[in-house]
């Protein structure tokens, strides 16, 4: 396979595309984010990348922390235009017919219509260049059971997470196989 070098980009490719509630009450607000990942296992941690200057910034640096809203397909509307529009504007879950709701340990509202929803606490933020890395550790998950296969796992096929390349979304494909399936036995 023959490559050329390119210069450094942010090239990893697809990541998912997660929408990230922060504040509270009136000030309560919907970024799209798809500079995230899992951190941690034991505490499980995630991270999101947020350009100092977004409105949700502040948010999370005010309350110290924020829910990672994991949206099906069926929400792609939504994902596109709370990654385009500003919270200081418009209250996005208002103009989106989304709807707040309460976190089992945090304030910060969830978006009810997501069918995964992590309630993280900031840990530790860290300057990076362009966005700041907030680390959240993840306090409670709450879960849709129209989600679930029937060992209570998340059913992927059921979720339809939204991935990101760069310039397009996209739904997964097919399966490749089971976690482990390669091990010998």
């Amino acid at each position: 396979m023959s490559k050329i070098v390119k210069k450094p980009f942010a090239a990893l490719r697809p990541v998912p595309i997660v929408l990230v509630s922060c504040g509270h009450g009136a000030r309560a607000n919907i970024i799209t984010i798809a500079w995230t990942g899992i951190l941690c296992s034991t505490p499980p941690c995630v991270g999101i990348s947020v350009r100092p200057e977004r409105h949700s910034h502040a948010l999370i640096q005010e309350t110290g922390e924020f829910v990672v809203n994991i949206p099906g397909e069926s929400l792609l509307d939504e994902v596109e235009y709370c990654g385009f529009t500003s919270g200081r504007e418009v209250n996005k879950f208002a103009v989106r017919g989304l709807t707040p709701a309460p976190g089992s340990t945090i304030q910060t509202p969830l978006i009810a219509e997501c069918p995964i929803n992590l309630e993280c606490r900031v840990t530790h933020t860290i300057p990076l260049g362009s966005h700041n890395l907030f680390i959240g550790e993840v306090v409670a998950v709450q879960m849709s059971q129209e989600v679930m296969d029937a060992q209570g796992r998340v059913d992927n096929t059921k979720l339809k997470p939204i991935l990101f390349t760069g310039d397009a979304y996209w739904g997964l494909g097919n399966s490749l196989g089971c976690y482990g399936f390669k091990q010998a036995g």
